[in-house]
């Protein structure tokens, strides 16, 4: 299916519309779609085309547009159509991957503009295919899948090329053909093998116990002449005995896998291999053949000449056949594909550049640093050299070892633990009124924990019963390691004041609210290790009942109460919290809002407006109900009903009558211009609060305490972290932007005089949405030449970035814009961030400026200044003439006009965006577009000649509106330039 390119997709005629419809039934037929699901994808694109296709600042051409946004549409109208289907109506339907196959997209790029469509038409499609649209879709979990395969599929290359080699071979054979078959038939194994399992195929670390097996026995087939290794290296094969090299505890030993989970994965190989392919297996031991040599055979199994030259090929058609056989028209994805992913143009190539991980190796908003605006440069900083970056381990860590060194410390440090709190964590659990809270903490975690594993019986249940056990370990562990920390700090507050209270933990140990956050951290790190496509965070707190804010309270003190917690997991729980930190915490429905009503009670009517209050916390009962989980017992009687006490107690609207505390304030006082230094920016330690601050009640009193409110301490804490994440950040844009140390300084004054006295920004929004409208702010103030085009060019090279940043920002519904959620950086910077910004902006300003721009304004003159004449300025406003050949003439805009656009205090800080012929085209295409407008003779003006002679001077001086003499070009206009055009390029 050809697109053409050199056709607008973005004209508004009546031919462009039948145009793009016409390549759409052209895509669907080519399919063989059958007519009811092109009736319903037609109907679909009708209805979102238009939203799909708006203009969006940073997207692609609209060539490729209408490209992305046909397969996307294709592929909802069969994928959500199907789901009302019965399986034998299944058969032969169009997957994913022929339709991009057909329209020639790679999958990584499809899952990234597919992201944004699913943001822009959300509503509609909520309305037409119900709430959990999404879900129905599978594209989050596809593209995880996409990733492991991709993860799994560079492992296999590796591993493969480490034993075999085919270079050494005579001339005489085709060794590349060669090579080819034997990866091919291990890739093919592999992929049976997990059809076959599907429930033990679900995670990455099942993943590569699979391609090990499959590894194994490629080593015990391929003949030895192909071998790049010898049995008698001691330095690749490590574990042996009397009987030889003990093959697979040398395998277990340099992957980091388990010995009898890599037995089963065997057993169930050469199964597959006996029945698909129809050999009969014999005991290696019984095989006299040169490729067991030095090798201990107890307990493996050979299949004769399976791998022989020659012999390879049917074996292959065996497994592809049944492969096809058993998958159909049922997987999305033909996983067959990433065999040739290193070919760019197959559709199979992900090309999956996972930043995360890059992502992942920042630093944590939550570490104490003394000048966040002075940091050590980062690992991603364009101006550290190259040789920082280039330690060997480093760049051997990937996707696979990260997995299976953090699966071997689970294996290793934490399932031997017991399954049960400790007796030394009893001794907490045993309250002063003698109420034991051990029986209500261990039925807790079987819930939360049964709800999460058992989510929807995607797991296999043996699996899912192992991860249950790792998570209710490590839970039981970190939870000791708190209360003994929490407990020494408490005892010595007391000691300082001469308190006699102990060390009593009992609010904190009786908050359901903590004790399920520390259910979900152990939870998620188990589920991360393993590396799940089925479980992908927040999905953790949706089995909860937590939200973004909750978790983020316990994050800190998680990792530094488990001291065995290897890096690898420390840097995940450290990007866990930036992202939750990052716009999580500010979506709609986070709790930290209920603690914004108390701390900030003037936020009250925009958190009212919004409906951005959390709801009441499930109780442990719903939730064993929603998840059909047994439970023996009892529960608590706290837990009877929704969870309002004590976590969520006072969390109700103040009254309008009660007044805004300023001592209240988030944060203190600064001066917007001044770095955060180490004395001014509270750091945590010195000023730490234990957890029970934390998940207390929002309006109770601190009870270690002070006059402050529980959540005027948590919010504190919150946007201190804020204050580091946003510094971190801007400092890293800044050395891309290659911008001076004032104008950081200005930046981040700006952003944080935006937390504490504009905090609603934040409100359903990213954080860097504020930062890269601080730097244009900033840079319309500082008279820089920066346009929007260069920052948003230099974001995307921050390893955070993400396109619906800058392509999608919230702005809420309007009168303007009904319907409409959803606008690029540019119009929310115009529309909502200037106006609410804006007189931090004029502080900014020297005060010589304003004086200036306030007395223009005002018609006036500087005190002292000579008297103007009253024409001396007078702007011409003739039309002109601008070519010689054609009746075409150019006006300046009406000042009234103008002025109604934009007031002279403010219209230097707005970013102006110029029209363009077409969405999306560049100023050259613009103006050949205008030229052959110019140069047409074919065509007429429809209207008639204008006179110009019956526009007097008169006219155009009272339409200037200038009196007095008043200029028409003020000083403080000119100090701070017109608004700047944003060339329609900018929008690439």
């Amino acid at each position: 299916m050809s697109y053409p390119k050199e056709e607008v997709v973005g004209s508004m005629n009546s031919e462009g519309e039948t145009a793009s419809e016409s390549r759409f039934t052209d895509l669907c037929k080519a399919l063989k779609v059958s007519e009811e699901v092109i009736s319903e994808a037609t109907s679909l694109l009708n209805e979102i085309k238009s939203i799909l296709l708006s203009s969006s600042f940073g997207g692609k051409g609209p060539e490729e547009m209408e490209i992305y946004c046909h397969a996307f549409v294709l592929y909802c109208a069969i994928k959500l159509k199907d789901d009302l289907l019965k399986e034998d109506d299944k058969q032969g339907r169009v997957r994913l991957s022929d339709i991009l196959r057909a329209t020639s997209l790679k999958l990584d790029e499809f899952f990234k503009e597919a992201q944004q469509f699913t943001i822009k038409a959300k509503q509609i499609m909520g309305d037409r295919y119900g709430f959990d649209w999404e879900d129905r879709l599978e594209l989050k979990q596809l593209e995880k899948i996409v990733r492991m395969l991709n993860d799994a599929r560079k492992f296999f290359d590796k591993t493969f090329g480490d034993f075999f080699s085919f270079g050494s071979i005579s001339q005489g054979l085709n060794t590349s053909e060669i090579s080819k078959e034997i990866h091919r038939f291990g890739w093919l194994l592999f992929l049976t093998l997990r059809i076959d399992t599907p429930d033990l195929f679900k995670d990455l670390v099942s993943c590569v116990h699979g391609l090990v097996a499959v590894l194994a026995i490629l080593i015990l087939h391929v003949p030895v002449k192909f071998r790049n290794f010898s049995p008698q290296d001691t330095s690749r094969l490590v574990k042996r005995s009397e009987k030889g090299v003990d093959l697979l505890a040398s395998l277990c030993n340099t992957y980091h896998t388990f010995e009898d989970c890599l037995r089963g994965m065997m057993e169930k190989a050469y199964k597959i291999i006996s029945e698909t392919l129809n050999r009969k297996p014999i005991l290696a031991s019984d095989c006299k053949t040169d490729l067991m040599n030095y090798i201990n055979t107890e307990g493996l199994m050979y299949f004769n000449n399976m791998l022989e030259e020659g012999l390879v090929g049917p074996g292959i058609q065996a497994l592809e056949k049944h492969y096809m056989d058993v998958v159909g028209s049922k997987g999305e994805i033909d996983e067959m594909l990433f065999m040739q992913s290193e070919d760019k143009s197959s559709v199979g190539a992900p090309n999956l550049c996972d930043n995360k991980s890059k992502y992942e190796t920042l630093a944590s908003p939550t570490k104490t640093i003394t000048n966040m605006l002075n940091l050590p440069l980062s690992p991603m900083s364009p101006s550290r050299p190259n040789f920082i970056i280039s330690n060997p381990k480093i760049l051997q860590m990937t996707p696979v070892t990260t997995a299976m060194t953090t699966a071997k410390w689970l294996r290793e440090v934490i399932s031997p633990l017991p399954d049960r709190p400790s007796p030394h964590l009893e001794q907490f659990l045993s309250l002063p009124d003698n109420k034991i809270l051990t029986n209500d903490l261990m039925r807790r975690a079987h819930i939360i924990l049964e709800a999460i594993f058992h989510n929807g019986n995607s797991f296999d249940i043996s699996w899912a019963k192992e991860r249950k056990f790792e998570a209710s370990k490590l839970y039981y562990r970190v939870l000791e390691s708190i209360c003994k920390s929490e407990s020494n700090l408490l005892s010595a507050r007391n000691e300082n004041n001469n308190n006699g209270s102990g060390n009593n933990l009992a609010q904190l140990l009786s908050s359901e609210r903590f004790h399920r956050c520390m259910l979900a951290c152990s939870a998620e790190l188990v589920l991360a290790t393993h590396k799940t496509v089925l479980m992908m965070f927040p999905a953790v707190l949706e089995s909860t009942g937590l939200t973004p804010f909750d978790l983020s309270k316990v994050i800190e003190s998680f990792v530094r109460h488990e001291e065995t917690l290897p890096r690898e997991l420390k840097r995940h729980l450290n990007s866990l919290e930036e992202q939750l930190l990052e716009s999580m915490v500010w979506a709609k429905g986070s709790s930290l809002y209920n603690s914004l009503l108390v701390a900030q009670p003037d936020l009250g009517p925009e958190i009212s407006r919004l409906g951005l209050l959390a709801e009441p916390m499930l109780s442990l009962d719903e939730i064993a109900a929603r998840h059909n989980i047994p439970v023996s017992g009892d529960l608590p009687v706290s837990n009877r009903k929704r969870d309002t006490s004590p976590d969520q107690e006072g969390t109700e609207a103040p009254s309008p009558k009660r007044a805004c505390i300023e001592s209240g304030s988030v944060l203190l006082e600064r001066n917007c211009f001044t770095p955060p230094a180490k004395e001014r920016l509270h750091s945590l330690k010195s000023k730490f609060h234990p957890l029970q601050s934390s998940f207390a009640s929002p309006a109770q009193p601190n009870p270690v305490g002070g006059n402050e409110t529980c959540a005027e301490i948590g919010c504190k804490v919150f946007f201190s972290k804020i204050l580091k994440l946003g510094a971190i950040r801007i400092r890293s844009l800044c050395e891309r932007l290659r911008q001076p140390q004032q104008i950081l300084d200005r930046v981040y004054g700006l952003f944080q005089q935006i937390i504490d006295k504009q905090t609603h920004l934040f409100f359903n929004r990213h954080v860097d949405q504020i930062i890269l409208c601080c730097f244009y702010g900033v840079a319309k103030v500082s008279r820089l030449n920066l346009t929007f085009k260069e920052i948003v060019s230099s974001y995307k090279k921050e390893p955070q970035c993400k396109p619906e940043v800058f392509r999608n920002v919230f702005v809420g519904s309007s009168n303007m814009r009904i319907g409409i959620c959803h606008v690029d950086i540019i119009t929310f910077y115009n529309e909502v961030f200037v106006p609410a910004v804006k007189p931090l902006l004029v502080g900014m300003v020297p005060s010589s400026s304003r004086l200036e721009e306030k007395t223009s304004a005002e018609g006036g003159t500087v005190p002292g200044s000579p008297k103007v004449s009253p024409f001396s300025n007078l702007p011409d406003m003739s039309p002109k003439k601008v070519s010689a050949s054609h009746n075409v003439y150019v006006s300046p805009l009406r000042q009234s006009k103008m002025d109604a656009l934009l007031s002279p205090s403010s219209r230097s800080y707005y970013a102006c965006i110029g029209e363009s012929t077409h969405a999306f085209q560049s100023p050259s295409k613009d103006l050949d577009a205008i030229n052959s407008r110019l140069n047409s003779t074919g065509r007429r003006l429809l209207t008639g000649r204008i006179n110009f002679d019956m526009v007097s001077d008169s006219v155009v001086a009272g339409s200037l509106g200038y009196q007095n003499g008043s200029s028409a070009s003020s000083d403080g206009v000119a100090a701070f330039g017109l608004p700047v055009k944003r060339e329609p390029a900018e929008t690439d």
